[in-house]
């Protein structure tokens, strides 16, 4: 699985990387997760409001912080 942050840096999109990860840990599951900061790559993928998640390639999510919880439920889907 593969899992993308998608901005360019500020504290709600560093908020989002580490709930994504405390999610992936609490269900034990095999992941890379990563960060997307090139401002064209993020529009490309239809991201207007950062920041946005992306799970193996398919936006879930933008311009909100999603809680580990939330994330759980997306991972698990």
């Amino acid at each position: 699985m593969k899992i993308e942050i998608l901005g360019v840096g500020c504290p709600k999109c560093k908020q989002l990387m580490a709930n994504a990860a405390a999610a992936v840990k609490e269900l034990n599951i095999q992941a890379e997760i990563g960060k997307v900061t090139d401002i064209d790559k993020i529009t490309e993928c239809g991201v207007m409001m950062t920041p946005g998640l992306a799970v193996d390639g398919s936006v879930v999510s933008s311009g909100k912080v999603l809680s580990k919880d939330e994330i759980k439920k997306l991972l698990l889907k």
